[in-house]
C-alpha cells in the first residue's frame, strides 16, 4: 500500500456545472491539512461535459485522477470503482453536491481516531444541521425509507443514505471488493457488512444543505427497496 493518509472518491453523473467548484473546495481544503490525499473522480457515463471538467481540474493537480466508465451504471457503482482503485489508509466518498461540506471530514476523522471503522455524516442525530431542507415530499419519502431500512437491515442506524461517509482504508476495500448493489441502496449493503464483521460504525452530526439537481427520483426509491429485498436474501 502506498503511504498516503486519505483518499476521497466523488462519484459524478451529469455534473458539469458544479463540479468545477467542487473539486476546487475539496482541494483547497486538504491542501490545508497535514495529510497526504488523492482525489478520485468517477466518471459514471456522464452524457455532458463531466468528463471535460474533471480532466481539466485533474491536469492541474497531480494528486487527482479520473476514472471514465462508459456506460452509466449507478452511484454504487461509481463508489466501489473508487474506492477499489484507491490507496488511502482512509477513504472518504462525498456527493459532486458537497451537500455536506467537505470542512465536515475533521468530524468523521475524530471518529475514527477514537475507534470506528467506519464515520459516516448524519442529519438525524443531535447536533445535526439542516440549513436548507428538502421539499416535503422528498423528506417524506427518505424519512420512511429510513426507518424500513433500520427495522430491516441496520437497526440503530438513524441516516444511512446521507453522501459523506469515511471508512478504514483496508477494510473499505475488503467490503466493497465483495459489494453487488449498483444503485441507491449500496449504503445499506456496505454499512452492514461492516457490522456483520464486527467492525464499529459511528454515526457523526454534520451541517447538511439540500441542493438542486439531485438524481434521484421517486421511482429510485421502489428499486432502493428491490435492492434491499434481494440483500436481505442473501446468504453471503
Amino acid at each position: 500500500m502506498s503511504e498516503i493518509d486519505l483518499s476521497v472518491v466523488i462519484p459524478a453523473y451529469n455534473e458539469e456545472a458544479r463540479l468545477g467548484a467542487t473539486l476546487a473546495s475539496v482541494c483547497t481544503h486538504l491542501s490545508t491539512t497535514p495529510l497526504s490525499w488523492e482525489l478520485i473522480v468517477v466518471d459514471d457515463g456522464s452524457a455532458d461535459g463531466t468528463l471535460a471538467v474533471a480532466a481539466a481540474a485533474a491536469g492541474a493537480e497531480p494528486r487527482m485522477r479520473v476514472i471514465r466508465w462508459p456506460a452509466n451504471r449507478g452511484k454504487g457503482h461509481a463508489v466501489r470503482r473508487g474506492v477499489l482503485v484507491s490507496r488511502g489508509r482512509q477513504v472518504l466518498f462525498t456527493d459532486a453536491d458537497l451537500a455536506t461540506p467537505i470542512e465536515e471530514f475533521g468530524r468523521l476523522r475524530a471518529a475514527l481516531s477514537q475507534g470506528a471503522d467506519a464515520a459516516i455524516g448524519s442529519r438525524a442525530r443531535p447536533g445535526s444541521r439542516i440549513l436548507v431542507r428538502q421539499h416535503p415530499v422528498r423528506h417524506l419519502l427518505g424519512t420512511l425509507g429510513n426507518r424500513l431500512i433500520r427495522a430491516m437491515a441496520l437497526p440503530g442506524v438513524a441516516d444511512t443514505q446521507c453522501g459523506f461517509k469515511l471508512f478504514d482504508g483496508d477494510k473499505a476495500r475488503v467490503v466493497f471488493g465483495r459489494a453487488r448493489l449498483d444503485g441507491w441502496a449500496f449504503d445499506v449493503e456496505i454499512l452492514r457488512a461492516f457490522a456483520r464483521r464486527g467492525w464499529p460504525v459511528r454515526e457523526v452530526p454534520v451541517r447538511w444543505s439540500h441542493r438542486p439537481g439531485s438524481k434521484l427520483r421517486a421511482h429510485h426509491y421502489l428499486l432502493t427497496l428491490g435492492d434491499l429485498c434481494l440483500l436481505l436474501c442473501e446468504r453471503r
